[in-house]
């Protein structure tokens, strides 16, 4: 692989880190103080999981989309969904900023439905073009529907 290619892949890691990142700053805070109030389903796992899968799953989105970013020559349809997939991590980012920085699991879960649609709309356009690529992307989407029963399970217990 040259150079070129090692850089894009690093860009591509350091975005999505970089939102996880961005993200956590409203989550650290948080999660020791007004989440430890919140009455969770049964199945909520505990805080310290979040941390590995979240970091796991951004670098498996990322390597998604620089495979979609090597295809964008030869697949038209490639740089449109990298647009969407800038826009994907910004709402991602936003999640954490409803739920934890505004403190308003009822917001996030409308955030985390729209992530949802796009996380999904992006793995079929991704392994259309690369079948890898939306492949490594069904592992997100299954956290985030999780993520979306206990989203939702914390509107429902805390009403």
């Amino acid at each position: 692989m040259r150079i070129k290619n090692w850089l894009a892949l690093f860009g591509s890691i350091a975005l999505a880190e970089g939102a996880g990142i961005l993200g956590s700053f409203f989550t650290m805070s948080a999660v020791e103080t007004w989440y430890a109030t919140l009455s969770k389903p049964d199945l909520s796992p505990p805080n310290w999981l979040f941390g590995p899968v979240w970091t796991t799953l951004y670098a498996l989105m990322a390597i998604a989309a620089w495979r979609i970013y090597e295809k964008r020559k030869v697949s038209r349809k490639a740089t449109p969904l990298l647009w969407i997939y800038a826009a994907h991590l910004a709402i991602n980012t936003f999640w954490s900023v409803a739920f934890f920085g505004l403190h308003s699991p009822t917001l996030a879960f409308g955030v985390i439905v729209l992530l949802w649609l796009l996380i999904a709309y992006l793995a079929i356009g991704f392994y259309r073009i690369d079948r890898l690529a939306g492949i490594l992307l069904v592992p997100y989407l299954a956290w985030v529907s999780f993520a979306s029963y206990l989203n939702l399970s914390i509107v429902l217990l805390n009403w």
